[in-house]
């Protein structure tokens, strides 16, 4: 049986990974990189499998699982960084069959995926016992006889016009050529997601006064905040972190950091301009950073990536324009300049 997956991930090194995984397990793929075009894939691939993001341009991970479960049957796994439990719940509540914490194990998503191929869904009068497979995917021409269409009105199967991104109906026993297929981008609306580097949903409200305001003008915090600047404090540009109160304000404003993203912020603020590499941040975090034997594999390496592309997320940091974080290509991490005007 040929089988497709629909790919709806912002990060090309995560989506390129998701690729590899489900193509190493038979799928033909189909990627995007927001939430509107995910939505319009689902509905014209018809695939078995749909892997969602939750921060994305447009509309997020939680709007797109809900959209599409209302229109299809496929299989939702989420694969995100959220992995607080009001998060986990959320995208279960939205239509989600799987959530998956970044960074993740890729035989560990195979195997996930492999045994919700192995669920049989729920019989109804309105699901059918498992996920559709029509003749509309991207790479498997006459894969399997259609089964009873979901649109009494639509006698058709929608599939992509690339230049147009809107779904043109043809002859469901035409051929469709290619394999893995990644759909253009749109501009469409964009509902409710901030721009990328803009604060993050969830993002505390601000509760502290920027450096050199007045403390008297601000909500008092739960517990006293030692004063930035002061001993325990290191600071660069208007990010400071205290890492004995394990504390980190962007101008003024405290963020919430998983323990990883805060003890990689961490490391790079002590180290300043010295370079870490994903290997030297993988032993940071297993606390073997004065151990030179231990190996580092390339799952190691992806998950430090996966991991900063969380914390620039959540710092606004732009990676093609950075005002904290930068990337030295082949080697790792390290802070920006001091003295370079920031964007």
């Amino acid at each position: 049986m040929h089988k497709t997956a629909v790919i709806v991930e912002d990060d090309p090194d995560i989506r390129h990974l998701i690729v590899e995984v489900l193509e190493a397990a038979g799928f033909s793929t189909v990627s995007v990189g927001n939430g509107i075009d995910g939505v319009r894939a689902v509905l014209s691939y018809q695939p078995l499998i749909t892997t969602l993001d939750v921060n994305m341009p447009g509309i997020d991970g939680f709007e797109a699982a809900r959209r599409i479960r209302a229109q299809s049957d496929t299989y939702i796994i989420m694969i995100t960084g959220l992995e607080e439990e009001a998060d986990v719940v959320l995208g279960l509540g939205a239509g989600a069959d799987e959530y998956v914490v970044k960074p993740f194990r890729p035989r560990e998503l195979r195997a996930r995926v492999e045994s919700l191929l192995r669920r049989p869904r729920a019989t109804g009068s309105s699901a059918a016992a498992a996920p559709r497979q029509d003749a509309a995917g991207p790479s498997f021409p006459g894969a399997r006889p259609a089964a009873q269409p979901q649109f009494d009105a639509a006698p058709t199967s929608p599939v992509f016009d690339e230049r147009i991104m809107t779904p043109v109906y043809t002859d469901p026993q035409q051929p469709q050529p290619g394999a893995a297929v990644v759909v253009p981008q749109t501009n469409g609306p964009q509902y409710g997601a901030p721009p990328y580097g803009a604060p993050q949903q969830g993002m505390p409200p601000q509760g502290m006064p920027p450096q050199g305001g007045h403390p008297g003008t601000a909500v008092a915090p739960a517990s006293a905040t030692p004063p930035v600047g002061g001993p325990g404090w290191t600071v660069h540009r208007d990010l400071a972190v205290h890492a004995e109160h394990r504390m980190v304000l962007v101008a003024g404003r405290e963020l919430t950091l998983t323990r990883t993203e805060f003890d990689l912020l961490s490391t790079l603020m002590e180290s300043k301009r010295r370079v870490r590499s994903k290997a030297d941040l993988t032993l940071v975090l297993r606390g073997e950073s004065y151990v030179t034997s231990y190996f580092v594999g390339e799952a190691d390496k992806r998950a430090i990536e996966a991991h900063m592309t969380n914390l620039r997320r959540k710092l606004g940091d732009n990676p093609n324009n950075p005002r904290y974080i930068e990337t030295v290509r082949g080697v790792g991490y390290r802070l920006t300049s001091e003295t370079v005007a920031s964007a």
